[in-house]
């Protein structure tokens, strides 16, 4: 007679077989879908907001905009214009907030209609045949 304990020594020996599933994606729920992109935009216009105001501060510091002042003045003339002045800190973060909020809009409607499109287009496809597999 064997012992529980060789049994399991024996069941320990044998390789385990890699296991394959293979699923179709026939159906993306719409409010997932919106939900989800409207979180991705969001994020994708506080990356944009943040970046656009580091960097005109990185372009404050270093006197990039003092050499294109001196070199504007010379091209137009004028003595009194000043890209900081026309293009300060509050008015190009303030446009940066405009273009994300409207990012925002179309990206949370991108990712509806792509939904929309992608569900009619599994009637006639058949959907999206996805393997997984157990490693």
């Amino acid at each position: 007679m064997s012992s529980v304990a060789e049994k399991l020594q024996r069941k320990s020996q044998r390789q385990v077989a890699t296991k394959q599933v293979r699923l179709k994606l026939v159906y993306i729920d719409f409010w997932s879908a919106v939900k989800f992109s409207f979180l991705i935009a969001v994020s994708l216009g506080i990356i944009l907001v943040v970046a656009v105001t580091l960097v005109w501060i990185v372009l404050n510091s270093t006197g990039i905009f003092g050499d294109l002042d001196s070199i504007l003045k010379d091209i137009l003339g004028d003595p009194t214009f000043s890209v900081t002045t026309n293009f300060s800190l509050a008015q190009v973060s303030l446009f940066a907030v405009v273009i994300a909020i409207l990012n925002v809009v179309v990206g949370t409607a991108l990712g509806a209609i792509a939904s929309m499109l992608y569900n009619f287009s599994v009637r006639i496809t058949g959907g999206l045949l996805v393997g997984f597999t157990n490693n």
